[in-house]
């Protein structure tokens, strides 16, 4: 069964829509990767070209002499990364609308990744919503903490 989900940046200039066959995603954790989206890990989805399509297009950096990312020059979002010269190319799991859907089923840069990360299941969480002073700074723009 394909799926078909949407996707894009966070002030919405760039758009996409993706024909997924499932929701298999990944971390990469190379250095590359790290840097281009200022976290630890990247969690990407990798899917046909041919399977996705831009609405708007995204602006290009070209992050290697073999690679590029697509990424919006207005908010900044990465939205992903691409081989020119290949079949399939990799879409941010973070900018789908819907990232519920999406499961880990492996690692990639292995040799960058930072183990203290990897299982953070005992660590306290908290909503943003139950934090004071972000409920208050939305409060003041007129509006409610996003979800």
């Amino acid at each position: 069964m394909v799926h078909k989900m949407s996707g894009g940046c966070q002030c919405g200039r760039v758009r996409f829509t993706a024909q997924l066959d499932n929701f298999d995603a990944y971390y990469c954790h190379c250095r590359m990767c790290q840097r281009a989206t200022g976290g630890l890990a990247a969690a990407y989805v990798n899917l046909p070209k041919d399977q996705m399509q831009w609405e708007a297009e995204p602006d290009w950096f070209a992050s290697s002499p073999i690679a590029r990312r697509p990424f919006c020059s207005q908010c900044g979002t990465p939205l992903g990364f691409d081989y020119p010269d290949a079949a399939r190319c990799d879409l941010t799991v973070g900018s789908f609308d819907d990232t519920s859907r999406f499961v880990p089923t492996s690692h990639f840069g292995a040799e960058a990744i930072n183990t203290a990360w990897l299982n953070t299941k005992g660590l306290p969480q908290h909503r943003c919503a139950d934090y004071p002073s972000l409920v208050e700074r939305w409060a003041k723009a007129g509006l409610k903490v996003p979800e």
